[in-house]
């Protein structure tokens, strides 16, 4: 059974930072694409940041590019978002992700954590 479990939201200044965490299991990694896609009130759902994990290869949004890292650690099989310069439109809800192909829709999701910036 694929699990994503996120864990790491919460409520922050703007201009703090926040490290997401995202466990799986089930899945072989090596073959996957993991990413974050983020969710506002009354908002599209929204790439944020991708990983291939093999390659180490990293895709960012524009509007986070300079102040979020994407990253996994092979060990624990968990990919971070570290979040910094955090801004008020950052506001949602954050899902990780993983999906066996290198670009398209995601086949996992998980159940979400909710970051909130404050003015």
């Amino acid at each position: 059974q694929v699990q994503l479990v996120e864990s790491g939201g919460g409520l922050v200044q703007a201009g703090g930072s926040l490290r997401l965490s995202c466990a799986a299991s089930g899945l072989i990694l090596s073959n996957y694409r993991m990413g974050w896609i983020r969710q506002g009130a009354g908002k599209e759902r929204e790439f944020v940041a991708s990983i291939l994990w093999n390659s180490n290869v990293t895709y960012y949004t524009d509007s986070v590019k300079g102040r979020f890292t994407i990253s996994r650690d092979i060990a624990k099989n968990t990919v971070y978002l570290q979040m910094n310069s955090l801004k008020p439109e950052d506001t949602g809800v954050y899902f990780c992700t993983a999906s066996a192909r290198l670009a398209g829709e995601w086949n996992y999701w998980g159940q979400g954590t909710q970051v909130t910036v404050s003015s």
